[in-house]
C-alpha cells in the first residue's frame, strides 16, 4: 500500500496515465534475455505452427480423409479402402453413397429408395430448393419452403417469362396392334372416342399430327367409373395421305383409312402418376376383350423410360428458340410444310427452327412437332439464340450426315432415325455425355486456345467430340388454352436427358415450380386440375384422405381451445343428391316438398320408414364419397338433361351453331311453359358441371367452399344500387358449426333448421374444387355444381327479369366452410363456352 505523504494512513491515489515505455525501458535487460532463449530454442523461427492455431480444422485430418474418399468412390482418385491406421477398412456413408447413386445417369430406371418410392432425375436439384412429398410412389416437390404464399410473384412470371415442371412422374402406355383393333379398344375407355371427332381432326389424330385428350373409363365394370383424363397420340404413319383433297375423297366415300388390319400401329397414353395402375389394368382388360383370332393388341408400360417437361408461360418459345437447336425436323407435319414452304430459307434447317419458334403463336393447339435435336448444353447463346458451340457440334453435324449416307435413302428408313428412339420399346436410347467429360473437353480446348495444351492430347479430344449420344429425339406438344397471352408446351424426351434439358431451361430463365404452383397456374388460367377437381375418380379420394390425415394430425399439435372449426374433407358431395329434386320458391322461404306423383304418396310412418333406408344406403356407400357423375362433354349433359326433363335451360356448346345461348336468351316466348319432373327422374344419380365462380361485388372463395342457391330477394339485395348492404346476408356461429355434423361412423350430414321461415339457410348445390388465387386480377375460382339445378337457377333468374336485362351467368351464394357470410357469385358454365372440358393441368 502506498501512503501518501501530506496525510498520515491514507493510501496514495494511482496515477491517471500509465507510461508502458518507462516500464520497458526499466524491464529491457530482462527481455532481451529472455528472447535470446527462445531465439535459440526455436532457430529464430517465430511463425506459428497451422495445426497449433485455434479455430482451424488444420490439426484435424478427418476433411483430408473425406476429399480422398470422394474422390475414390467417383472413380477421379485410386479405388480401395478407406482406414484412419492404413489397414482398417471402413464403410463408406450413406450420404455419400446415395449422392453417388442419385448422380448416375442410367438409360431407364429410376433410384428408389428402401421402401420403394422412386425419385425423379431432377430429385437432387429440387431437394436443395423445394419442400419434398411422398406422393404416389415418387418423391415430388410440393413448392417452395414456406407457409405456401408467393403466388402473386409466380402470376407475374408467368405473365413475363416461363415456367417449367418436371412431369416426369407421369406414365406413358404404349398400345400395339391393328389399327382398327386400337381404335375399338379405346373407343371403349375413352369418352370422347377419338371416332366421334370430325372428319378432319380424326384425319390428323390417326396420322399424328395433333394429339387428344380424353377422360379414360373402365369398361370391365358395369357402371363404368371414371380413372382419370388421359392424352393419347398415334406413331406419325406416312402411309396416310397428308394431301387434303385426297382426304376428302376418302371421307366422302368410305371415311379415313382406319379399316386396315394389317397396317400395326402404335399409340400412347400419358396418365397421372396417381392412376397409372388403375389404367394399365382397363386397358389391359379392353385389348383382352377386343381381341379376336387374328387381330390382337399388346398393353406396353414405358414407365421408367420417357419424361416429361411441361413449359408454361408468355415466353415459352423465345426459351425454346434459346436452348433447342434441331437437326432435323419432322417436315411431313402440314403446319411446317404450309408454313415452311413460303419462307425463302426453307431448306436450311436453321432458317426453319427460327421461323417455327419466332412463330409458335401460329401453332394451332394440340398440335405435335418432332424433331431430332443437339445437346443443349453444347451451345452457346449469341444475340439470345442458340449456336452450335464450334468443333463439338461441327462433328455431330458430320457424323450425322455420315449416317444418313450410309442408311437407305426411302421414307421409311428416314422415319424409323427420327422416331425409332422413342418409340421402339425395344431399342434402349444411349443417355448424354457425362459432365465432368463436357467440363473436361471445354477446359482443353480453353488451354489449347491460351496455347496451353500439351502435345499428344489430340486423341482425347477425338474421343471427346465424337461420340454417338450428342442429339436427341424429342416430341414438341402445344396444348391448348382459355388464356391467349399463355403458351402451354410439353416436352417428351428420354428419361436419361431429363437433367440435361432441365438445367439448360433453368440456367436460361425458366423458373421451377411445384405441385403447388402448377395448381394456382391452373386456377388462374381456368383448368382443371387433376385430381382436386375431378371427384368422380378413386384418385380424389386417395388425396383427399391423405389430406385429411395429415389435416388432423396438425390439429392435434394445437390445444383444443385454440383448434380451428372441423370442417368436412373431402366435401360431402351427397349433401347435394340429397336435395335433388327439391324446389325452390321466390316467398322468401326454403319448402322441402319432395316432387312426388299421386300414386307414389305415403303415410307418415312409411315415410320415416324410407328415410332409414337412406340413410343406411348413404352409410353403406360411404367408401365413396362422391355419388354421380360429371359432364365433361355436350354430348353428355344434353343426355342427362333431356332424361330428366324435355325442356332445359343449360345449352352446351354446339359444333356450327354460333350465338346459340344469345339466341334463346332474348327468345320471349321460350319460358311459357313450367318445368316438371317426375319422381322417378329425380332419384336418377346427379350430373356435375364444372362452372367458374366470379365475386360479383366482393369476396374470396376457398378451397372446399359450398355453393348455394340463392332467392329472388338475396339477388336484389346485391345487384340493386339504391340500397345499401350494410347488413349482408348471413348465418349466426351456431349454425356455421351446426351446418355439417359429422356421425360417429365418420359420414358428414346436412342439418336443415326447424325454422325455415325465419332462416337464412340456403340449399347446397355444390361445391368449390379450386379456389382463388392470390394475387390474381381476375379471381376465378372452379366448381362443381348440379345442373338440373343450375337450370332451375336460370330458369327463375330469366322470369325475374326482363328479356334485355337476362344474363348468361347464373347467380349463386358461395359461403366458405368456417364463415358465416354468404358472396353473390356469377357461375359460368364451361361447357357454354366450349364443347370439351377435357383439357386438364
Amino acid at each position: 500500500m502506498v501512503i501518501n505523504s501530506n496525510k498520515a494512513g491514507v493510501p496514495a491515489v494511482p496515477p491517471h496515465e500509465l507510461h508502458v515505455w518507462k516500464f520497458a525501458e526499466s524491464r529491457a535487460p530482462e527481455i532481451e534475455g529472455l528472447h535470446s532463449i527462445i531465439a535459440d530454442r526455436m532457430d529464430n523461427n517465430f511463425k506459428s505452427q497451422r495445426n497449433k492455431r485455434r479455430r482451424t480444422t488444420g490439426h484435424d485430418n478427418r476433411v483430408a480423409r473425406k476429399k480422398f474418399r470422394k474422390r475414390s468412390i467417383d472413380g477421379l482418385g485410386p479405388a480401395g479402402k478407406i482406414d484412419s491406421m492404413g489397414n482398417d477398412e471402413k464403410k463408406v456413408s450413406r450420404r455419400v453413397r446415395r449422392n453417388v447413386e442419385l448422380k448416375k445417369n442410367l438409360p431407364t430406371g429410376y433410384v428408389t429408395s428402401g421402401d420403394g418410392t422412386k425419385r425423379l432425375r431432377t430429385h437432387v436439384w429440387h431437394a436443395k430448393r423445394f419442400k419434398m412429398e411422398k406422393l404416389w410412389g415418387f418423391y415430388i416437390p410440393l413448392g417452395l419452403h414456406g407457409r405456401g404464399r408467393g403466388s402473386r410473384a409466380l402470376l407475374k412470371k408467368l405473365k413475363n417469362g416461363v415456367l417449367v415442371h418436371d412431369a416426369s412422374y407421369y406414365g406413358a402406355i404404349q398400345l400395339e396392334g391393328p389399327q382398327k383393333t386400337l381404335i375399338s379398344v379405346v373407343s371403349s375407355v375413352l369418352v370422347p372416342s377419338p371416332s366421334a371427332c370430325c372428319e378432319e381432326t380424326l384425319h390428323d389424330i390417326l396420322v399424328g399430327n395433333v394429339f387428344g385428350t380424353a377422360m379414360l373409363h373402365d369398361s370391365g365394370k358395369p357402371s363404368f367409373p371414371t380413372i382419370a383424363p388421359v392424352t393419347y397420340m398415334w406413331r406419325p404413319m406416312q402411309q396416310i395421305s397428308t394431301n387434303v383433297e385426297e382426304l376428302h375423297r376418302e371421307v366422302s366415300s368410305e371415311g379415313p383409312n382406319i379399316d386396315n388390319t394389317t397396317s400395326i400401329r402404335q399409340l400412347w397414353l400419358w396418365i397421372h402418376a396417381a392412376s397409372c395402375k388403375e389404367a394399365y389394368d382397363s386397358l389391359s382388360s379392353a385389348c383382352e376383350n377386343n381381341t379376336d383370332g387374328t387381330c390382337s393388341a399388346h398393353c406396353v408400360s414405358r414407365e421408367g423410360q420417357l419424361a416429361k417437361l411441361e413449359l408454361i408461360g408468355t415466353k415459352v418459345f423465345q426459351l425454346l428458340h434459346k436452348t433447342l437447336q434441331p437437326v432435323k425436323l419432322n417436315l411431313e407435319n402440314p403446319w411446317l410444310v404450309k408454313k415452311c414452304s413460303a419462307h425463302e430459307h426453307d431448306d436450311a434447317v436453321e432458317s426453319e427452327n427460327t421461323f417455327m419458334f419466332e412463330n409458335g403463336h401460329q401453332i394451332s393447339s394440340s398440335a405435335v412437332l418432332s424433331m431430332l435435336v443437339k445437346d443443349p448444353r453444347n451451345l452457346t447463346k449469341t444475340g439470345g439464340v442458340a449456336v452450335p458451340d464450334g468443333k463439338n457440334l461441327g462433328l455431330l453435324v458430320n457424323e450425322f450426315q455420315s449416317k444418313q449416307q450410309t442408311s437407305t435413302p426411302n421414307h421409311e428408313a428416314e422415319f424409323e432415325h427420327e422416331y425409332g428412339d422413342l418409340w421402339d420399346t425395344s431399342k434402349v436410347v444411349d443417355p448424354p455425355v457425362e459432365e465432368s467429360v463436357l467440363c473436361a473437353g471445354k477446359h482443353h480446348h480453353r488451354k489449347e486456345f491460351f496455347c496451353l495444351g500439351q502435345k499428344g492430347s489430340g486423341s482425347q479430344n477425338k474421343t471427346i467430340d465424337i461420340n454417338n449420344s450428342r442429339s436427341c429425339s424429342v416430341l414438341l406438344l402445344k396444348n391448348g388454352s382459355f388464356e391467349d397471352s399463355v403458351t402451354r408446351c410439353s416436352l417428351i424426351l428420354p428419361l436419361s436427358w431429363v437433367k440435361a434439358f432441365w438445367n439448360t431451361f433453368v440456367s436460361n430463365g425458366a423458373h421451377a415450380i411445384g405441385l403447388r404452383e402448377k395448381h394456382w397456374v391452373a386456377g388462374e388460367i381456368g383448368l382443371p386440375y387433376f385430381p382436386l377437381d375431378f371427384p368422380d375418380c378413386n384418385a380424389y379420394s386417395d388425396f383427399m384422405e391423405m389430406e385429411a390425415a395429415t389435416v388432423n394430425l396438425k390439429a392435434m399439435f394445437v390445444p383444443p381451445s385454440k383448434r380451428p372449426l372441423k370442417v368436412p374433407i373431402p366435401p360431402p358431395w351427397d349433401c347435394v343428391a340429397y336435395n335433388f329434386g327439391k324446389k325452390l320458391t321466390e316467398a322468401g322461404k326454403i319448402e322441402a316438398d319432395i316432387c312426388r306423383t299421386q300414386d307414389e304418396k305415403i303415410d307418415d310412418m312409411e315415410k320415416n320408414s324410407a328415410s332409414e333406408k337412406s340413410n343406411d344406403k348413404i352409410s353403406d356407400c360411404q367408401a365413396t364419397p362422391f355419388e354421380g357423375i360429371v359432364a365433361r362433354t355436350s354430348c353428355m349433359l344434353n343426355d342427362f338433361l333431356d332424361n330428366i326433363n324435355g325442356n332445359h335451360l343449360l345449352f352446351p356448346s354446339i359444333l356450327g351453331v354460333e350465338n346459340c345461348l344469345h339466341k334463346l336468351m332474348r327468345n320471349k316466348d321460350f319460358l311459357k311453359q313450367d318445368i316438371v319432373m317426375s319422381e322417378m327422374k329425380s332419384r336418377k344419380p346427379p350430373c356435375f358441371v364444372r362452372v367458374l365462380l366470379r365475386a360479383f361485388k366482393e369476396g374470396v372463395f376457398e378451397q372446399g367452399a359450398v355453393v348455394c342457391a340463392p332467392l329472388a330477394t338475396d339477388i336484389k339485395l346485391w345487384t340493386s344500387s339504391s340500397e345499401s348492404n350494410d347488413e349482408p346476408l348471413q348465418i349466426t356461429q351456431s349454425s356455421v358449426m351446426s351446418y355439417f355434423v359429422q356421425s360417429p361412423s365418420g359420414k358428414w350430414e346436412l342439418q336443415i333448421p326447424e325454422d325455415q321461415v325465419l332462416s337464412s339457410h340456403r340449399l347446397p348445390i355444390g361445391f368449390v374444387t379450386t379456389g382463388f388465387v392470390r394475387g390474381s386480377k381476375k379471381a376465378t375460382a372452379g366448381a362443381l355444381c348440379e345442373a338440373s339445378l343450375l337450370s332451375r337457377l336460370r330458369e327463375e333468374q330469366w322470369r325475374d327479369a326482363p328479356v334485355r336485362l337476362r344474363r348468361k351467368e347464373i347467380y349463386v351464394l358461395v359461403r366458405n366452410m368456417r364463415s358465416t357470410a354468404y358472396r353473390l357469385a356469377c357461375a359460368t358454365v364451361v361447357l357454354e363456352q366450349q364443347e370439351h372440358d377435357t383439357n386438364f393441368m
